[in-house]
């Protein structure tokens, strides 16, 4: 199903939307493609960071690997994005005293954060700063990050939400291509950190995400099959102001 134009509705409608597409990205991560010993929870609140699907994990001691023969399979190889990026390694930074944020529920270290943006995101200068700000922190903290925008740049961020984020992390040019105004970018939190960019366009499937686990190894992120599952409870009466729009008109006759 292709991605439709939200800006055409009110922010309300993509926000009971966004609740559901949520919920079904937390149910596909859970009903196999985690590994063993991760598991995914819905709109929890951690301080400094942002609200969306955290994946965690129960134990600390090992990681993540091939894991084939458990049915789940945990990629190694580099994503497939149009774009993947590196940031020169930042040591210092690493080496400055932070607080590890954990979650309290059953003592799950938070390993990564989907974050499905709203308008509310880009409100506002400080709005967009702030959200810079938290997700570069989250990435300084060990916490891997999956963002999927469906809104196009507006005037204070005019290259996308991912150049507002790079550029706290690595300044280097950035534009997203003509006419695939939407971005998807998964960020692995190791050194160096590394983006994996997917810009997209109203009217494009989307393609599955790489969501990391390890900054060697990831899961993939279904983000069409559950865009599918979330528009299909849509409400129907208003499924029609999303559709796309038919011309209307009658057909000139050529003589």
């Amino acid at each position: 199903m292709p991605i439709h134009d939200w800006t055409r509705v009110e922010a309300g409608l993509f926000h009971d939307f966004h609740q559901s597409w949520i919920i079904e990205i937390r149910n596909a991560l859970n009903r196999g493609i985690l590994p063993p010993g991760y598991f995914a929870l819905a709109e929890q609140s951690v301080k400094g960071s942002i609200p969306g699907v955290l994946t965690l994990k129960l134990d600390s001691g090992s990681e993540p690997a091939d894991q084939a023969g458990s049915g789940v399979a945990v990629a190694i190889a580099p994503p497939r994005t149009k774009s993947v990026r590196q940031a020169e390694p930042d040591l210092y930074a690493r080496k400055a005293d932070r607080i590890t944020v954990r979650h309290r529920h059953r003592r799950g270290q938070i390993i990564a954060v989907v974050e499905i943006l709203s308008p509310g995101n880009k409100t506002s200068a400080s709005a967009l700063h702030a959200f810079a700000e938290k997700s570069v922190e989250l990435l300084r903290q060990g916490i891997h990050l999956l963002i999927v925008d469906l809104f196009p740049p507006s005037k204070r961020d005019p290259a996308g939400r991912h150049k507002a984020i790079w550029d706290e992390i690595n300044d280097e040019p950035f534009s997203l291509p003509t006419g695939k105004p939407l971005t998807l970018a998964a960020y692995s939190a190791g050194v160096p950190t590394m983006a994996c960019v997917e810009p997209v366009a109203v009217g494009d499937s989307l393609p599955d995400m790489p969501l990391f686990l390890t900054p060697d190894h990831y899961v993939p992120t279904p983000l069409e099959s559950t865009y599918q599952a979330a528009w299909a409870v849509f409400a129907s009466p208003l499924k029609p102001e999303l559709e796309p729009r038919r011309r209307t008109g009658r057909k000139k006759r050529t003589t």
